[in-house]
């Protein structure tokens, strides 16, 4: 369970995060959704201590990241896979070496076989088999993000943030990636957050969705809940968004 209390974050002048209260349950998967700006991104580095809050608390499964030393956080984050934005593979590097990265650094003591299999295993999960020797710029933008969704998955990882998953991929394969992010959450019973501007995206993959308005969270309730609410601001944002 990953509980977030009273969190506080600015950069110079500008407060971004005003008290964010948010506790997400295991095996649920969550939206956040909002206008640009409004510290989506932010939320999620705050989560795996990529960034420090300036006040309050993230507590994974009871423990507060603040108060962890840097060896028990490594440890902390191997039970999260993170999918970025661009997908994030490094260009000198094979598939195969993009993906078994995380367990290079973090799992020593496996074996050479057992890290092809492990990653010929997420290819298959991410129905992308028999690429490990290709390079990133061998790969439509769809396949890279599968890519790194396959190095998400590589730790086992009980929980995985998806920072705007489908951003720039077209409707068929933003629907594909929608449709695998619910088979895997569904399969591997993960905790998911994932941070979207895609409003269909919405609705094929969260059990419920909190929007940050103003440096909190305006709103927490399921898909149907939001489009029935009759508030301005959520009013205003769905007929932005085209929900």
């Amino acid at each position: 369970m990953i509980e977030i209390k009273n969190l506080h974050k600015k950069f110079r002048d500008k407060s971004v995060l005003k008290g964010i209260e948010l506790s997400i349950h295991d095996g649920e998967t969550i939206a956040i959704i909002g206008p640009s700006g409004c510290g989506k991104s932010v939320l999620l580095k705050n989560i795996i201590r990529l960034l420090e809050p300036d006040e309050g608390q993230v507590l994974i499964d009871g423990k507060d990241i603040s108060e962890l030393k840097n060896k028990d956080l490594f440890k902390l984050r191997t039970n999260f896979g993170f999918l970025f934005q661009g997908a994030a593979l490094f260009d000198s590097m094979t598939v195969e070496e993009n993906i078994s990265l995380p367990l290079t650094e973090h799992f020593s003591s496996m074996t050479a076989i057992e890290i092809q299999k492990s990653v010929s295993e997420k290819l298959e999960m991410v129905e992308l088999p028999g690429i490990e020797k290709l390079k990133p710029s061998e790969l439509s933008g769809g396949m890279k993000k599968r890519v790194g969704l396959a190095r998400a998955l590589i730790t086992n990882p009980k929980y995985i943030l998806y920072d705007e998953p489908t951003t720039g991929l077209d409707p068929i394969m933003s629907d594909s990636i929608d449709s695998l992010i619910g088979e895997l959450s569904n399969k591997l019973s993960v905790t998911s957050i994932v941070v979207t501007h895609d409003m269909f995206s919405v609705k094929n993959v969260a059990h419920k969705i909190a929007m940050i308005h103003d440096g909190k969270i305006y709103f927490l309730g399921t898909p149907d809940e939001l489009i029935s609410a009759e508030d301005k601001v959520i009013s205003n944002f769905i007929r932005r968004t085209g929900f």
